[in-house]
């Protein structure tokens, strides 16, 4: 399998954003985005999920998060499907269940080319740290739409909302990892009928 890194920049009138990954990495992580919850989330993807992750963020904070937590999103969702390149040999489909204390979480992935978000997380507080936590659909709604990915996220139970979102961020990383795992009966092949995703 041939080497699978990204680097995308995304500027607008809101935010500039660089985002570098390596899907073959060893969790190596740096942040430097302005918004502190997001960066200890983004960490468990990259922990988890055995990515490399760069992401470099500056944006209009003084309105709010909301712009700049979306367009990382969406420019980690372009950086990923850059780095995925042609998806034959992946076993394409991953999932994971992972605790934290009182909290579990399942999330499940297909590398399908068709995105699509089932987000079921009904957090017990509205805040982590001045962190809104509803802006993480629009993290994941925004990764969705540009990584062609079809997404279920299921917060199935928890009481500590820095816990449930935790527990859906480290699932998320573990589920992409098994996705993204090179299928050895499926080399070379596109894991679809249509020979193509």
């Amino acid at each position: 399998m041939t080497e699978r890194r990204a680097t995308v920049t995304r500027n607008t009138l809101e935010t500039r954003i660089t985002v570098s990954v390596n899907l073959d990495g060893s969790g190596k992580a740096k942040f430097d985005t302005g918004v502190p919850f997001l960066e200890h989330m983004l960490d468990q993807i990259a922990r988890h999920g055995m990515i490399d992750l760069d992401i470099n963020a500056k944006g209009d904070l003084h309105i709010d998060d909301h712009h700049t937590v979306e367009d990382i999103g969406i420019t980690l969702g372009q950086a990923f499907s850059q780095a995925v390149g042609d998806k034959k040999g992946i076993l394409r489909y991953g999932h994971a269940y992972v605790p934290l204390d009182e909290a579990l979480s399942r999330v499940v992935i297909d590398f399908s080319g068709r995105p699509g978000l089932e987000f079921h997380v009904p957090f017990t507080r509205g805040q982590v740290g001045g962190f809104d936590v509803d802006l993480f659909y629009e993290f994941f709604q925004g990764f969705v739409n540009h990584a062609g990915v079809t997404l279920h996220v299921d917060n199935l139970r928890g009481e500590n909302t820095h816990h449930q979102a935790e527990t859906v961020f480290k699932a998320f990383g573990r589920a992409v990892r098994m996705a993204l795992t090179a299928d050895a009966a499926m080399a070379g092949i596109t894991p679809s009928t249509k020979g193509v995703l």
